[in-house]
């Protein structure tokens, strides 16, 4: 399915050319921060972008998340941090789109930290993720932007929305 969508995005993107003037620029640096949901509860993140060349970026992002998971009679309670990097490259530069719209896909990689409650026997699946990712932002003004992002991830996935900040 994410295949899919990120082959739909850059088949019906890549047919036009403009340079859009909101997409994050070379040298500068944009915050994120928001929501997202994923298999193991709902993940509140923030993040950093830098533009490190011509429609390219590379990233930062913890997030932090809990959920429950009930086994027999016991109710365990988990908690996930993640600290992750992700590289995107930014379809504006070479697509006919409007300038207050940022399209973007990319690959991450990250490290989660799960754990559980006393008692619990279960794998918590703590680990090394790799995943890609595809979003966009629509942005207010220079400045601010709403985000959307999918993703998936070999250890947690889901998707976000959030904020964009732009330094």
């Amino acid at each position: 399915m994410m295949r899919k969508i990120v082959f739909i995005l850059i088949a019906l993107f890549a047919i036009q050319a403009v340079n859009a003037q909101y997409a994050l620029k070379t040298g500068g640096r944009q915050l994120n921060a928001g929501f997202g949901s994923s298999n193991r509860g709902i993940p509140i993140y923030v993040g950093m972008d830098w533009g490190v060349q011509k429609d390219i970026s590379i990233g930062g992002e913890f997030s932090f998340r809990n959920y429950n998971e009930n086994f027999l009679t016991t109710n365990y309670r988990h908690t996930v941090i993640g600290l992750m990097a992700n590289g995107n490259y930014h379809f504006n530069g070479i697509t006919d789109i409007p300038e207050e719209y940022d399209l973007y896909a990319g690959l991450g990689v990250g490290f989660f930290l799960v754990s559980a409650s006393s008692g619990y026997t279960g794998d918590v699946g703590s680990g090394v993720g790799i995943g890609a990712q595809v979003g966009a932002r629509y942005y207010f003004n220079s400045k601010l932007a709403l985000n959307i992002e999918f993703n998936s991830n070999t250890v947690l996935s889901g998707g976000k929305i959030g904020v964009t900040y732009k330094l």
